[in-house]
């Protein structure tokens, strides 16, 4: 059985956000369109409390992009988003919902970050994804959403690392590049670890096949 994972595609990761994701928006029919095809659709939400250590407001003298130690741990700094409780934390209005059998949170310690949907950046906390679709006989899931370079690499490394085939649907996804062909390194650092590259219309071509 197969499954998909929307990765974080909350209105403050969408353009006017927070911490807006180029073009991120563009992604939603894409999700809405993909998620038609799947038996089991997940989603995740980054649910930070007010005054997550990864913000750069809780450091003085520190701007969004400045790199700390954050309990024990390297850490980038970004402007205060998806506060647990705010509407930037909200998934976007567009995304049809009722595909969406569970919604994972992740980010919720406010001494450690959480790119990956599966656990936090330091691996000391799951977020009970694994389990759940392995529970649910899942061995293949395929990943879109934001962003490219973070959520969505971190995932796909956790994904393959628990034993899941990963598939990563590139026009379902957006990047940040914070620094200049970030996203092309990390699509390529998916590959290396044997996550497949695939696009909405492949898999949609392949509905008629029995879903893995």
């Amino acid at each position: 059985m197969s499954a998909l994972i929307l990765v974080d595609l909350q209105n403050d990761f969408m353009p006017g956000g927070a911490l807006a994701v180029p073009d991120g928006d563009s992604v939603i029919p894409v999700a809405n369109r993909l998620a038609q095809s799947f038996d089991l659709v997940v989603a995740t939400q980054d649910w930070h409390p007010p005054g997550h250590g990864s913000f750069a407001s809780q450091h003085l003298g520190k701007h969004p992009g400045d790199m700390i130690e954050l309990d024990g741990f390297r850490q980038e700094l970004w402007p205060d988003h998806c506060v647990q409780g705010t509407s930037g934390a909200e998934l976007h209005a567009g995304l049809d919902v009722g595909r969406i059998t569970r919604v994972f949170q992740k980010g919720a310690d406010p001494c450690v970050d959480s790119y990956s949907t599966f656990f936090d950046n330091a691996h000391r906390k799951s977020t009970g994804l694994g389990d759940y679709l392995k529970e649910k006989g899942v061995r293949e899931v395929y990943l879109m959403g934001l962003a490219t370079d973070y959520c969505v690499k971190f995932s796909v490394l956790d994904a393959v690392e628990l034993g899941f085939q990963a598939n990563v649907i590139e026009d379902g996804c957006r990047g940040i590049d914070l620094q200049a062909g970030d996203v092309s390194r990390a699509i390529d650092e998916m590959k290396t670890v044997g996550a497949v590259i695939v696009s909405s219309a492949a898999r949609q071509n392949d509905r008629n096949s029995p879903l893995r």
